[in-house]
């Protein structure tokens, strides 16, 4: 045990494909306090820098890699134990970096004889789909397991954390603006502590005889819509803005006429997901399979949401003097 944590990958050289992102970071912490060894592999390993003085000497190594370049992957994966692949994307070449790049980097795992392979994809994943961030993550599921039959894939819905670019983009918006938009007001989400996803691939990972070959699906434990997510937040930040909810054809009309500009709030594809709404279908085992009671939003917004109010931590008191 260290800090109350049970050591069950103690020794396990675990790597991290795509690693030094936010789910990545929190994967790395999840699996360092359970005794495992990182290859942090990544085109930026430097932004997982920050993680060195959480681990042991010699205990976390980074890597750079380059999914579209297999001869990085296989060099990078050599001696791993286990293998979680987090690559994704919105933009770019997303065959190669989610879809039959998954593949190829499931193939790299096998030839290093990793034990474990866990493939991070996401809900709402669909090989019928019009949009390429939902095909091809689906098509990345089936390269993976194709490559790596005894793999598990994990499909998380959007991960909250006090760090993410989620709950932190809307509480930056709702301090700064007198009148917020809300685009897609009635889509529902199902949103997921980070560290409980973390737990679960560590849990994967811990027993892959149990969890290989099957497919899991990552929510939290409450569904809520843009609209009242969005009131939440405003409400935890002491703020008061008007929040419009748009039309679905509004929203729709925006994300077509400006979604190609760059740094344009939604495209139209992103529109596309909301719409569809980010939650557990049912169908497949979802996180509690895996040993892990998701905890709620609620249970951490208030708190985090402390920076974005007029006086910091002081709000309240200095609304009440």
């Amino acid at each position: 045990m260290a800090n109350g944590r049970t050591r069950d990958l103690e020794g396990m050289l675990v790597a991290l494909v795509g690693g030094s992102g936010f789910f990545g970071t929190h994967l790395a912490q999840e699996l360092l306090s359970r005794g495992a060894r990182l290859r942090v592999c990544s085109r930026h390993p430097e932004r997982a820098f920050k993680l060195r003085p959480l681990g042991t000497l010699g205990q976390i190594q980074f890597v750079a890699t380059d999914v579209t370049k297999p001869h990085t992957v296989a060099a990078a994966l050599t001696g791993a134990d286990a293998v979680v692949n987090l690559v994704g994307a919105f933009a770019g070449d997303l065959d190669s970096l989610q879809g039959q790049g998954v593949g190829r980097v499931a193939e790299a795992a096998k030839a290093a004889g990793a034990r474990a392979f866990v493939h991070v994809s996401a809900l709402g994943a669909d090989a019928g789909s019009d949009v390429p961030y939902a095909r091809t993550k689906a098509e990345g599921e089936k390269a993976a397991l194709a490559a790596f039959p005894t793999a598990t894939i994990v499909r998380p819905s959007i991960l909250f954390g006090e760090d993410d670019n989620f709950l932190n983009m809307f509480g930056g918006l709702v301090a700064k603006l007198p009148v917020l938009p809300v685009f897609g007001p009635s889509a529902r989400l199902q949103p997921v502590f980070v560290d409980d996803a973390a737990e679960a691939i560590g849990n994967a990972l811990a027993n892959p005889h149990a969890h290989g070959g099957k497919t899991y699906e990552l929510a939290g434990p409450e569904v809520i819509t843009m609209g009242e997510l969005n009131r939440r937040i405003a409400k935890a930040a002491d703020r008061t803005p008007m929040l419009v909810e748009l039309p679905d054809a509004v929203s729709g009309a925006f994300a077509s006429l400006t979604g190609w500009l760059p740094g344009a709030p939604m495209s139209t594809d992103q529109w596309k997901l909301l719409k569809a709404g980010n939650v557990a279908s049912g169908d497949l085992p979802g996180i509690e399979a895996l040993g892990v009671t998701p905890r709620p939003l609620g249970l951490f917004l208030a708190r985090w949401m402390t920076r974005y109010r007029k006086f910091g931590r002081f709000g309240a008191r200095a609304k009440s003097a």
